[in-house]
């Protein structure tokens, strides 16, 4: 099988390392040289996609910010063929779903949306792993049913535990609560003034609201304003539930802020065990 990858960042690193470890042949394209000749010296690919590579490839996956991907798939959707399954992996899906149809149905190729639930705090190849998907769902944005079982046989080699079939509407409402919001909340919390004082008196409470804080401003800038309206929803009921807290301390209610996280511990249970 031949692979195509578009960005070899964290997530395109880890394909690309996780495919060509199950003897697949993987060809890709990263505007950053630095980090081609890297994949090449270290065997992470074996050379370079280019534009006459994308008719030959069993599988495209463009691994970049979303209007980067879109920008991708407008310049070559011409040269793609009947013979790939195109497969973004952005964090947002609504416009780029709706413009991979478009130019799918315009120029004969099948496309679907994907995101890897999986990832770290840290970004660049030098972080990627070849198995930093075993085990973690894979999404994927499609209808069709012969597209998503395609597109779960040509995942084989990367080991995800599921794949999940949703639409593009239910990805960014759902991301917005699971995802995006995990990381405007840890950047917030990060900017009080005790965390200059928190060493050797913090532990894994603090370790786990702050892993996400080290990011990429220009990646969740980009996730958060394509998706606004869905965080905006999430951040309001946040900031409701938080108001709640802060009431029954000003008043000094033990029993109001004892049934809050009476409340709070009841529903993890119910929905994670």
């Amino acid at each position: 099988m031949t692979v195509g990858i578009v960005g070899l960042g964290l997530i395109g690193g880890s394909f690309a390392k996780a495919f060509r470890r199950n003897g697949c042949i993987v060809l890709a394209r990263d505007t950053d040289s630095s980090t081609m000749w890297f994949a090449k010296l270290n065997g992470i690919i074996d050379g370079e996609l280019h534009k006459e590579h994308l008719k030959d490839c069993d599988l495209i996956l463009i691994c970049t910010y979303p209007k980067a991907a879109i920008e991708f798939m407008e310049e070559n959707a011409a040269h793609i063929g009947a013979r790939p399954l195109v497969m973004d992996c952005c964090g947002t899906k609504r416009k780029m779903v709706k413009k991979g149809t478009e130019l799918s149905e315009k120029y004969g190729f099948t496309y679907a949306g994907g995101h890897p639930m999986a990832g770290t705090q840290y970004s660049g190849i030098k972080h990627s792993s070849a198995d930093m998907f075993t085990g973690a769902p894979m999404v994927i944005v499609s209808c069709n049913l012969s597209v998503i079982t395609r597109a779960r046989k040509l995942l084989e080699p990367c080991g995800f535990s599921q794949i999940t079939a949703t639409t593009a509407e239910d990805h960014d409402r759902l991301i917005a609560y699971t995802s995006q919001l995990a990381h405007v909340v840890s950047s917030a919390y990060v900017k009080s003034p005790t965390v200059r004082k928190h060493k050797g008196i913090s532990a894994g409470s603090y370790r786990d609201m702050t892993r996400v804080a080290c990011l990429s401003p220009e990646l969740w800038t980009e996730l958060c304003m394509d998706n606004r309206e869905h965080l905006l929803f999430e951040l309001d009921t946040l900031i409701r539930n938080l108001k709640a807290y802060r009431t029954a301390l000003v008043k000094e209610d033990s029993s109001h802020l004892m049934a809050l996280f009476a409340k709070g511990s009841e529903i993890k249970k119910e929905v994670d065990g």
